[in-house]
């Protein structure tokens, strides 16, 4: 592959990207077995694939297994500061072409978005709907050759139903986010134990007894709630939806507005999708020595205008740890530039969970090209048969057998004649 066809750190990483690829994916059976059928049958042959994804040693797996499936595919990334760069640099030795580098700057991300578009794909994979966004605004042109798309993570699916309400979305996609294979595992225990794992690494902080604070309460926010508490953290949660509020409750946690808590806690968290959830009134009343930290997928969570107004210096005390220095001498400290701290300082999920995750992608990829032109423009729901496909095929993978109805239970649940 030319050097113009592709823009990763260093190609000579290789070597190192191909080992932990090869590690990750001993912990995706599932994509295993969707590989062996793909290789197979060739579902994606002839289908050109753009994705921007988080380039890490699992997404490669992905594109891998896209690949066996016939399809011509691009990657480039939909954070930052989540880029495996050794990963990068196997994939374009496998012949995937990727535009990412761990730390680019906002304009070389969005001229990446672009590359991967230039490939004037059938099929979007996006995590965030950045990629959707640049292809409505920028590159609307290549809207006649799209077949659909899938999107990965809850920021994204709110932003592509906000499209389709405001009557802009121009091509089917679907919520793979919302799967229950994907979001009770993907964000419970992959988000969950990964953003604890990176803002220990950037830290190295003890989380027994510290106060953390954990604002949002959806799928994510239940995950970090309940490993910080396994941990031995006294666990504040914030929330504006009373169902979620009055859950947290039920589960043991402390709830209580945000400006009370920011007078409290020791970590807070972000997990919410929203921005500006942490906000000067909050910084002005943190304790000293608070760490900041967000595991929504965009860095608007924390206003870090309003915290860099406030500071009278910053420096970088360790990797992916800020000091904003104060105007009356407390020091708060950011993680990871706000960006994900699971894949900023750690490096994402756990295999094992992006193997559901991406077995819903592939599966979807596949059912795009079945259903090409039959499908309405907006979101849609993974199909249910995929959905418990992934479930049923991971229990195999697990050793895990279950039962099934007999005939006479079957028929009792279909009916309403007989009660007692």
């Amino acid at each position: 592959m030319a050097s113009h066809d592709y823009d990763v750190k260093d190609i000579s990483l290789a070597g190192m990207g191909r080992q932990r690829i090869d590690w990750a994916f001993r912990e995706m059976p599932v994509i295993g077995l969707i590989r062996q059928r793909f290789a197979a049958e060739k579902p994606l042959k002839g289908v050109r694939i753009s994705g921007c994804l988080h380039i890490t040693t699992e997404t490669a797996n992905l594109g891998l297994t896209l690949k066996e499936g016939g399809a011509d595919v691009v990657l480039c990334a939909s954070n930052p500061l989540s880029t495996q760069d050794d990963a990068a640099a196997a994939l374009v030795e496998y012949g995937i072409p990727v535009f990412a580098i761990k730390g680019e700057n906002d304009a070389t991300y969005y001229k990446h978005i672009i590359s991967a578009l230039e490939h004037k794909p059938n099929l979007t994979v996006d995590d965030g709907a950045d990629l959707v966004t640049q292809l409505h605004t920028r590159r609307s042109d290549l809207l006649k050759d799209i077949i659909g798309g899938s999107e990965e993570t809850t920021t994204g699916v709110i932003r592509l139903r906000s499209m389709y309400n405001a009557g802009q979305l121009k091509y089917p996609l679907i919520a793979v986010n919302d799967a229950d294979t994907k979001h009770l595992f993907d964000n419970r225990y992959g988000t969950g134990q990964s953003t604890i794992d990176g803002i220990t690494r950037a830290t190295n902080v003890l989380w027994a007894g510290k106060k953390v604070v954990v604002c949002g309460y959806g799928w994510t926010g239940r995950g970090v709630s309940m490993r910080a508490k396994g941990l031995g953290a006294h666990v504040i949660v914030i929330e504006v939806e009373p169902v979620r509020a009055l859950e947290a409750v039920m589960e043991g946690y402390q709830v209580m507005p945000l400006i009370e808590a920011a007078k409290l806690g020791d970590i807070f968290v972000t997990v919410t999708g929203d921005k500006n959830v942490i906000d000067k009134a909050h910084f002005q009343v943190m304790k000293d020595g608070a760490i900041l930290a967000n595991s929504g997928h965009f860095n608007a969570e924390i206003n870090i205008p309003a915290l860099e107004k406030m500071s009278k210096g910053k420096r970088t005390i360790r990797n992916f740890v800020e000091e904003y220095k104060l105007q009356d001498g407390r020091s708060l400290y950011l993680l990871g530039e706000g960006r994900l701290i699971n894949l900023a300082a750690a490096e994402g999920h756990p295999a094992s969970v992006m193997d559901m995750s991406f077995a819903n992608q592939a599966l979807c990829m596949e059912y795009l090209v079945k259903n090409r032109g039959k499908l309405e423009v907006k979101v849609h729901n993974v199909p249910e048969e995929i959905d418990k496909e992934v479930a049923r095929l991971k229990l195999k993978a697990m050793g895990v057998a279950i039962d099934t109805l007999t005939a006479e239970q079957s028929k009792y649940l279909s009916s309403w004649e007989e009660g007692t």
